[in-house]
This record gives C-alpha cells, sequence and structure tokens, in this order.
C-alpha cells in the first residue's frame, strides 16, 4: 500500500478549511432564522435557497475542497474529474436544501427533524465520497468498511443536529457557538471518511495519461466562486430587513394609520357641525 498524507502543507488546509466550515455554518444559521420570521411562504423558499448555498455549498463542499487539497499519495499523481467534482457540489447543495425544506415548512417536531437529518447526513457522506471518486490517480483506491460507516453516521448526527438548531436558533451568540460545533463535526467526518481509503499503486513513478484536471487550476475559479457566494450571502442578509425592523415598520404603519384616522374624523366632524341659527329681525 502507498503512503497516503492527509495535512500534506501542514495545518494550512485543515485550518482553512475549518474556517469555511464555521462561516458557512453561521450565515446558514442567519439564513434560516431570517426564514422562521419570513411573513410569505416565497421568503421562507428564498431564505431556505440561501442556507442551502451557505451550509451545503460553504459549510459542507468548500470545506470538502480545501481539505482535499492537503491530500497527496506518495508516488501518485492527483487529478480531478471537474464534471464529478461540479456535480458533488450541486448534491451538496440540492441535499441541504431539501432537508431544510423538511423542516422549514409545517410545524417542526422531532419527527421532521430526525427524517431531515438522515436524509441530509446520508446524502452529505454521498457527497463526500462521490468527490473522493473524482480524483484520478495511477492506483487502486480500497475503503474500510466500519471507517465508511462511521463517517455515514457523523454525517447523520451532524445533520440531525444541524437542523435542530435552524429552528431554535436566533440569538448571535448562540448561532457563533452552534457554528464551531458544526465545523468540527463536517471536519471529523471528512477527515474519517479520507481514512478509511487505502491506495495500492498501479505504476511505480509518477506518470501522465491519467486525465482530469490539477487541484491547482481548479483553485482559483472554485476560489472565486466561492467569495461570490460568502459576498452575496451577506449582502442579502444585509440588505433584508430584521424581526426588529420588521415591528418598527408595523409600529410606525399603525402610527400612520392612527393619524389619518384622526385626521379624516375631524374633517367629517368639521363639516357635518351644525351652524347658528340667527332669527330674522334680529
Amino acid at each position: 500500500m502507498a503512503d497516503v498524507h492527509h495535512f500534506t502543507h501542514g495545518l494550512v488546509t485543515p485550518g482553512v478549511a475549518y474556517a469555511l466550515s464555521i462561516l458557512g455554518s453561521s450565515l446558514g444559521l442567519i439564513c434560516t432564522a431570517r426564514m422562521r420570521t419570513a411573513t410569505t411562504g416565497k421568503q421562507r423558499f428564498w431564505w431556505i435557497v440561501l442556507a442551502a448555498w451557505a451550509l451545503g455549498g460553504t459549510a459542507i463542499w468548500a470545506m470538502h475542497f480545501m481539505a482535499m487539497l492537503g491530500f497527496s499519495v506518495t508516488g501518485a499523481q492527483i487529478r480531478y474529474d471537474t464534471p464529478r467534482t461540479a456535480l458533488s457540489a450541486l448534491v451538496a447543495i440540492v441535499v441541504v436544501g431539501l432537508g431544510l425544506r423538511i423542516v422549514g415548512f409545517g410545524k417542526p417536531n422531532v419527527g421532521r427533524i430526525v427524517l431531515g437529518g438522515i436524509f441530509t447526513g446520508v446524502g452529505v457522506a454521498g457527497m463526500h465520497y462521490l468527490g473522493m471518486f473524482a480524483m484520478r490517480l495511477n492506483g487502486e483506491v480500497a475503503y474500510d468498511a466500519a471507517l465508511v460507516a462511521a463517517s455515514v453516521i457523523i454525517a447523520v448526527v451532524a445533520a440531525t443536529v444541524a437542523l435542530w438548531f435552524t429552528v431554535v436558533l436566533s440569538r448571535p451568540l448562540a448561532i457563533a457557538g452552534a457554528a464551531l460545533l458544526m465545523g468540527v463535526a463536517v471536519c471529523g467526518m471528512h477527515y474519517t471518511g479520507m481514512a478509511a481509503m487505502s491506495v495500492k499503486l498501479t505504476t511505480p513513478t509518477l506518470g501522465g495519461g491519467i486525465g482530469g484536471t490539477s487541484a491547482a487550476n481548479l483553485l482559483v475559479p472554485i476560489g472565486v466562486l466561492v467569495l461570490l457566494v460568502i459576498g452575496g450571502l451577506v449582502f442579502a442578509i444585509g440588505a433584508a430587513p430584521t424581526k426588529e425592523d420588521m415591528a418598527a415598520r408595523e409600529y410606525l404603519d399603525r402610527v400612520q394609520a392612527a393619524r389619518e384616522e384622526a385626521a379624516i374624523g375631524q374633517q367629517r366632524g368639521t363639516v357635518r357641525r351644525p351652524t347658528a341659527f340667527t332669527p330674522r329681525g334680529k
């Protein structure tokens, strides 16, 4: 078996991956908190879409890709199948979105959260192994069944807890603490799944002909896309009115309506006021 390394660049890749997971989790939980205060089904839908991009696209998939940059196999050249890599990102966003849909519409309960957690966790684990399957190298890849099962269990538990967070948390401090825990869970699932993989080289030296794209070539476009997504999420959250903003607007609307009603009432009173009667001859 070849020597497999998960921290080729030291703590840089796991550190950045963890930071991305925290950032995506924080933005996702903020979006779900806004979703719960939305007044229409359309608003709730769009907050779910934004939360799916934050959690699935940034907290999970971007973290996964960044951590993969630290993966290497001694004596092997690693490249990536671009369509499969893109498909893994799409899977992460879709399964998280569907999980949020399960708990986000209707009255939240334990059954919905557990069902959504199982569906989302299995989907996220599938995304992880799809992303690993996108790797191309001169070797035969095998997996330890026990560690694969452990990674799926971690994914299901983490997804269930995350969905519970999405229906109960709204305070900034609680969201920050939950994001730290979610980052640990996502990274733990990733590295457990990676530890399950072993490689047996089929060629003794580096060679060409394996096809695919290098991680360096994917880093720039993916990095730009992640930054655009994060920027868009921050803008959407900042531009949307908060619960306090909506309460203030409702108060001002009530005050304005009361003033208009008082003005109309005063005007009607002026029109109907009887004129003084003066008898003739006086």
